[in-house]
């Protein structure tokens, strides 16, 4: 009785889930079979608890308890369901997991409580001997088998409105199924011919983390700070204006932008091409990767050690606290820069990761009020007040802390970067690997990007040229807000020297191409299962601005 009743009452939790579920299918032929598939499915967690060994009914209970929590966490923080595309990206971002775990600390305790009823509902001996052996132990085969089989056929979708612990569970089957079947062959060596010098002795890629364009001086006038506004004397800023992402997610475009991958053959390309750091050395730049957000030499964004290998110069900041990893960035780029090699750098800047309210020093906190702060020493410490999606306030000041860390590590970065460093000689290609959702709308849920159902905020980036010969200019005009990710990796392998007519055949147009660019982001990135990308078109009139009304009067 009470392994029943601790098993009902964790699947309580998601009441919500299951009526939003029954609303959007209201009275048609679906209804009775989504019903009829959750009495299986819960049987089936019965079933499980009714397993007399206890190491298999523990396994069980464990795998249920894990797949309850990934998929509630997300569930309550984005007030809606998971999609198989979002469990694949949260699986990518696994290296954050720290920095999740401070953003969202309610809905992961709520889910983790949701768990903890099901782990233990399922893991307790059961009292009697209520169904035979076989039918106990096949149950959880039974209902994951089923499920699996429903996702698969239904390309990852279908799982709505189900209980997490299946649903986690069967995402698991279906990912562990595509790793183990899908082939692309070989990583291939850079094969593309060099028919002219390098335009520029050093040629750098800065990418930022979550700035959304909007909020930025260059693209609104409501925009922060960002020291691109103003360059100095004999430096030139092409402004590309509000640009689209590869995607909503961190993985997706970090790894695209490093490997080219088009629109056209995205998986393809990223899987088998070399990188920009191949293509760098092989066209005699010495490689520098400069990451401003793990530590202790991990990898993130799916580098791996091939990749690494072509990398020369690997520096992360191990003892410089999150709010001083950009500066220490641009101090890095600055040395690089004055060192007479010619270089290809890549930077990953800590920008606005979440979370956000010690991203920035108390000197520099113009935007008032904010969210509570000394709370963190730390990137992965930081505790919010409440959960964000209990009123707009919050959403103020989270937008007010986001500002001030905006104008920090945007701004700051230029101002260090532009006073100290030698440009002359440079090309910087400056982006983000993706945008924001910050609720301007008041609409429900905390999440910021990754969203099952991406908005253009999710994908809008800001995109800038900067050298001294002023030559990007004609192009940011011509392509202003109309621009994308997929234009920088064949300008960086144009700027390297190879042959233009051969990089267009491979990976597109660059971001002097006079051709139109589509101006799109992939919201379906992970497209798995015979699904399609769909792609998110980037204007200026669909993003909300920043409102003005966030900032208290002085």
């Amino acid at each position: 009785m009470i392994k029943t009743a601790l098993i009902v009452a964790a699947l309580a939790f998601e009441t919500p889930a299951i009526w939003a579920r029954i609303a959007m299918l209201g009275v048609t032929p679906g209804l009775p079979v989504y019903i009829g598939l959750y009495v299986f499915l819960a049987l089936c967690l019965g079933g499980a608890a009714m397993i007399r060994q206890p190491v298999f009914r523990w396994g069980w209970a464990i795998l249920f308890a894990a797949a309850t929590i990934l998929l509630g966490s997300f569930q309550t923080a984005a007030a809606d369901a998971m999609s198989y595309e979002t469990f694949i990206s949260m699986l990518q971002s696994a290296g954050f997991i720290d920095d999740a775990l401070a953003q969202y600390r309610g809905p992961i305790a709520w889910a983790s409580a949701n768990a903890l009823l099901l782990l233990v509902g399922i893991g307790l001996k059961p009292a009697s001997r209520r169904l035979p052996g076989i039918l106990a132990g096949s149950a959880p085969f039974l209902g994951l088998a089923l499920l699996s089989t429903l996702l698969f056929f239904r390309g990852g979708e279908g799982g709505r409105g189900l209980p997490s612990a299946w649903v986690g569970s069967a995402y698991s089957v279906l990912y562990g199924f595509e790793s183990i079947t899908r082939s692309v062959g070989p990583r291939q060596p850079v094969r593309i011919a060099r028919t002219r010098p390098p335009a520029y002795r050093d040629i750098v890629l800065i990418i930022d983390e979550s700035i959304a364009a909007r909020y930025l001086d260059i693209n609104d006038p409501q925009g922060v700070r960002s020291g691109l506004a103003s360059p100095p004397s004999g430096l030139s800023v092409a402004n590309f204006g509000i640009a689209a992402s590869i995607t909503d997610c961190s993985f997706g475009s970090n790894m695209t932008l490093r490997h080219g991958g088009t629109r056209a053959a995205y998986n393809r390309i990223n899987a088998t091409g070399p990188s920009i750091f191949a293509y760098a050395k092989a066209a005699g730049f010495r490689t520098v990767y400069v990451d401003a957000q793990r530590t202790g030499g991990a990898f993130q964004n799916g580098m791996d050690d091939a990749e690494r290998g072509s990398i020369d110069h690997f520096i992360q900041f191990d003892d410089t606290p999150a709010a001083n990893r950009d500066m220490a960035a641009a101090g890095a780029v600055i040395d690089a820069l004055a060192n007479d090699r010619r270089e290809f750098i890549l930077v990953n800047k800590m920008g606005a990761h979440f979370p956000i309210a010690d991203k920035f020093p108390d000197t520099a906190a113009p935007y008032q009020p904010t969210l509570p702060r000394g709370l963190s020493a730390d990137v992965a410490e930081m505790q919010l007040p409440e959960n964000l999606y209990s009123g707009a306030e919050n959403w103020r000041l989270y937008r007010n802390s986001y500002r001030n860390t905006v104008a920090w590590t945007v701004g700051g970065f230029f101002d260090r970067l532009f006073a100290h460093a030698r440009l002359r000689d440079a090309l910087i290609i400056y982006t983000s690997d993706h945008g924001q959702k910050l609720h301007e709308r008041g609409d429900s849920g905390t999440t910021t990007h990754c969203s099952v159902v991406p908005v253009a905020e999710e994908g809008a980036v800001p995109l800038v040229a900067i050298d001294a010969s002023g030559r990007w200019q004609a192009a940011a005009k011509r392509h202003f807000d109309a621009s994308s990710h997929y234009r920088i990796f064949p300008t960086l392998l144009a700027a390297m020297g190879y042959d233009p007519v051969a990089v267009r055949r491979s990976y597109g147009e660059a971001l002097d191409s006079t051709a139109p660019d589509p101006a799109t982001f992939n919201g379906l990135f992970n497209a798995r299962l015979g699904r399609q990308p769909m792609w998110v078109g980037v204007r200026r009139a669909a993003l909300p601005a920043p409102p003005a009304s966030d900032i208290a009067a002085r």
